[in-house]
């Protein structure tokens, strides 16, 4: 059960907030800014937004999600969305023994920006040394070439791919199932991935914000 603890997870180029309603308005602008980027994604329309965030909150309320929104530090607007689901129990002990980070997306202009890389960050030193878990599990479409490098680039081991797992959200393809490509850190691995991605965080740049970029 996840829904109890969800402080924020606050960084230098994205805080991330519990989400809700108040999130909306923005992520109706993120969500709708270029829609090719999100191909293989579960991202709702302008007009899904308050369904969508009602929809994650439901499931939050049922303990199998922790959904947040992805808060540009920069300017202040929330960009995106991920979240922390699936959580799954010690067998012997109170306490969470793994959970999965995914349900993310984030606005064409803040990708390759260092945003998604530092919210991966927050997320998984939170459940590494917060929730002491013994493993942090992403999966992606397994055709999704760009969320592979971006999850292998963060640090985490590919696993397999799994025939017909769950979902498919590519276009054209509703009711249709996907095979979707397993990744995963553990506890074991997690000081060395944690020096690695606060690494790759110093070497962000300082990023100016895109004029064309409307509120």
């Amino acid at each position: 059960m996840v829904q109890q603890t969800r402080p924020v997870l606050e960084g230098a180029l994205v805080r991330l907030e519990p989400l809700g309603q108040r999130h909306a308005v923005d992520l109706a602008v993120a969500a709708e800014e270029d829609r090719s980027s999100f191909r293989f994604t579960w991202v709702p329309t302008a007009a899904e937004v308050e369904g969508y965030i009602d929809t994650q909150l439901a499931r939050a309320a049922a303990g199998k999600l922790a959904p947040y929104a992805q808060v540009d530090q920069a300017s202040g607007r929330a960009v995106g969305a991920t979240a922390y689901w699936d959580p799954r129990l010690w067998p012997d002990r109170d306490g969470l023994c793994a959970i999965e980070v995914g349900f993310t997306w984030l606005a064409a202009w803040v990708q390759g920006t260092g945003v998604n890389t530092e919210a991966k960050y927050l997320l998984f030193r939170h459940a590494f040394e917060n929730w002491a878990v013994a493993r942090v599990d992403l999966k992606t479409d397994a055709r999704n070439g760009r969320s592979r490098a971006a999850i292998e680039a963060a640090g985490a081991h590919f696993e397999g791919v799994l025939r017909n797992w769950s979902r498919s959200w590519a276009p054209g393809e509703d009711g249709q199932l996907r095979d979707s490509a397993i990744f995963s850190i553990t506890a074991a691995e997690w000081p060395h991935c944690r020096s690695r991605l606060e690494q790759r965080i110093a070497r962000v740049p300082e990023r100016m914000q895109p004029t064309s970029v409307k509120r």
